[in-house]
C-alpha cells in the first residue's frame, strides 16, 4: 500500500530486527510514533507480527498498536521519510547500499550502530556519506542504553547527534517521553568514536574481574579507558567534552559494570579459560567489542594513538596472549604523569 507524503512524514522505519533495533522501534511506538521493523529474515517478521512481541530477542516487551512489521526493504523505505538503522558494524555498508536506489532527496537517516568499519577504519558517519552522500540530513543514536531496560520503558537517557541540529532536535523530540530522555550534540566523530572504543574497554573490565581483580583494578581501568577514548576522538577530531557524556563516559561505565553487556560477558568468559568462539557461543548475539578492537587498533596505529588497555584486549582477541599476561604488561609500564 502506497503512504501518502503526510503519512510519510509522521512515521519512522527501523532496520534491524534485533534486540536494540526491537527496542528503539518500542520506545518510538511508545512515545507516539507510527513505527515500522525491518529485518532480514521475513518468517522472524512474520512471528514477531503474529505474537505481538520479539519473542527471540526481547521476549519480555510487547508491541503497542502503532508498531508494525514490513519484510519489503523497498517498500519500507519508499514508505518512510525518517529511516533509523540498527544492524551491527559489519552489517552496515551493505545494508546502505542496499537501501540507497530507493533513497530519494527527502530522506533522512539515521544509525545507532556502532563501531569501526573492519576493511576501512571509517566511522558509520564517514560510510554513509560515501554511500548515501554529504547532502542528506544524517544522525547517529548512542549512549548508556541496555536493550531490555528501554524495551521494559525504564528511565533511561541518551544522545543524538546530527550533521544537521534541526534533525539531531528533532529525532530527540520524537524519541523522549516520561522515562526517555534524548539530548542533542552536533559532535558526530565523538559520539561514534565513544560508541567503538567504550565495547573493547568493556571485554577489558570483564576480563579484569573474572580475573578476581576488584573495584580497585576495575575503576583504575575505566578511568584510564576514558583517557585512550578521548586521545583517539580528539586526533580524529572530536571535542573533548563529548567524552564527558552520555554517549563517552555514560557509555563506558555501563558496559564496563553491568553484565547485561555482551562485551563484559565476553571478558568474563575469556578470563575463564573460554576462547573466543566458544565466548561468542555462549553469548548468542553479536559482541561488537570484537570486531571493535582490530579496528581501533589499526586506526589508533594509523593516527599514533597511545592506547595500551585496547591492545591488550587485541593480544588476548587475536594473538592468544593469556589474559593474565596483559594485565602484567599494563602493570609493568614505565611510570608516568597522569
Amino acid at each position: 500500500m502506497t503512504r501518502s507524503l503526510t503519512e510519510a512524514r509522521q512515521s519512522i522505519a527501523v532496520f534491524g530486527a534485533g534486540s536494540w533495533g526491537t527496542a528503539l522501534a518500542i520506545q518510538l511506538c511508545r512515545a507516539g510514533q507510527q513505527t515500522q521493523l525491518w529485518g532480514r529474515d521475513a518468517a522472524h517478521l512474520s512471528q514477531i507480527q503474529s505474537a505481538g512481541r520479539n519473542e527471540r530477542y526481547l521476549p519480555d516487551a510487547g508491541f503497542q498498536s502503532g508498531l508494525t512489521v514490513e519484510p519489503s526493504l523497498e517498500a519500507i523505505v519508499r514508505g518512510h521519510r525518517d529511516l533509523l538503522v540498527c544492524v551491527p558494524s559489519h552489517a552496515f555498508r551493505l545494508l546502505l547500499s542496499q537501501i540507497k536506489p530507493f533513497i530519494n532527496e527527502s530522506h533522512r537517516v539515521a544509525w545507532a550502530t556502532k563501531g569501526f568499519e573492519q576493511t576501512s577504519g571509517k566511522l558509520p558517519h564517514q560510510v554513509a556519506e560515501e554511500i548515501l552522500g554529504k547532502k542528506l540530513p544524517l544522525a547517529v543514536l548512542s549512549g548508556p542504553t541496555f536493550a531490555t531496560e528501554v524495551g521494559a520503558g525504564l528511565p533511561t537517557a541518551m544522545t543524538v547527534a546530527a550533521n544537521q541540529p534541526a534533525f539531531a532536535l528533532e529525532l530527540a523530540e520524537r524519541l523522549s517521553d516520561q522515562q526517555f530522555r534524548a539530548y542533542t550534540s552536533n559532535d558526530l566523530i565523538g559520539v561514534e568514536t565513544g560508541g567503538a572504543v567504550k565495547n573493547v574497554l568493556a571485554i577489558a573490565a570483564g576480563i579484569s574481574d573474572g580475573l578476581g581483580f576488584g573495584a580497585n583494578t576495575r575503576i583504575a581501568l575505566i578511568t584510564r579507558g576514558l583517557v585512550e577514548m578521548t586521545r583517539l576522538g580528539i586526533a580524529l577530531g572530536a571535542e573533548e567534552q563529548t567524552f564527558m557524556g552520555l554517549s563517552g563516559m555514560g557509555d563506558l561505565v555501563l558496559t564496563c559494570t553491568d553484565n547485561q553487556s555482551r562485551n563484559r560477558r565476553m571478558g568474563l568468559a575469556l578470563a575463564a579459560g573460554k576462547c573466543v568462539d566458544e565466548a561468542a557461543d555462549e553469548i548468542g548475539q553479536v559482541v561488537e567489542g570484537v570486531y571493535a578492537a582490530r579496528a581501533v587498533r589499526e586506526v589508533a596505529e594509523q593516527y599514533e594513538v597511545e592506547m595500551p588497555i585496547c591492545e591488550q584486549v587485541y593480544k588476548v582477541l587475536y594473538e592468544k596472549a593469556a589474559p593474565e599476561e596483559s594485565v602484567q604488561a599494563l602493570m609493568s609500564r614505565a611510570l608516568k604523569p597522569e
